[in-house]
């Protein structure tokens, strides 16, 4: 079953159960999902599961941000239930990598790319972008390229 067939059902399932803040989340994904869709293949395709993850990573993104300004301006109402929202979209994305894994995995690119130096880390990320497939953020990804290469 596809992504976007599974977050219909989810949806579908919240409705039954009357779950106003799960229901509320996965609208606003459908949404989102809907406008990349119409971006990317026109009004009556349907996003690939690798283009929907990226589309759901990016309302994680917005709500983590969303967090930190409410943190800033003492709404930790707002905060706890952008958190809410966060648990809910993350039932939609891959498993991350654990630590191991992504050294493993960054060294063998590294090898693969045959890098030596830091100059050559858009070589190793463009390498490891199809590796990774959004099971991490490309802030740690780069992060642990660089360590490596240094």
């Amino acid at each position: 079953m596809s992504l976007q067939k599974r977050i219909d059902e989810d949806l579908k399932d919240a409705m039954r159960a009357k779950n106003a803040a799960r229901l509320s989340v996965l609208r606003l994904l459908k949404a989102a999902l809907k406008n990349a869709a119409i971006e990317k293949v026109g009004a009556d395709g349907e996003l690939n599961d690798p283009d929907a993850v990226a589309v759901i990573r990016k309302q994680v993104k917005q709500r983590q941000d969303s967090i930190e300004s409410f943190e800033k301006g003492g709404r930790a109402d707002l905060a706890e239930k952008e958190k809410a929202e966060i648990a809910v979209l993350s039932d939609y994305l891959p498993q991350a990598m654990s630590d191991q894994e992504l050294q493993k995995m960054v060294a063998e690119t590294i090898a693969e790319v045959g890098a030596t130096s830091r100059a050559q880390m858009g070589a190793v990320m463009k390498a490891l972008q199809p590796k990774i497939a959004g099971r991490t953020d490309g802030k740690t990804l780069s992060a642990e390229v660089v360590r490596q290469l240094s």
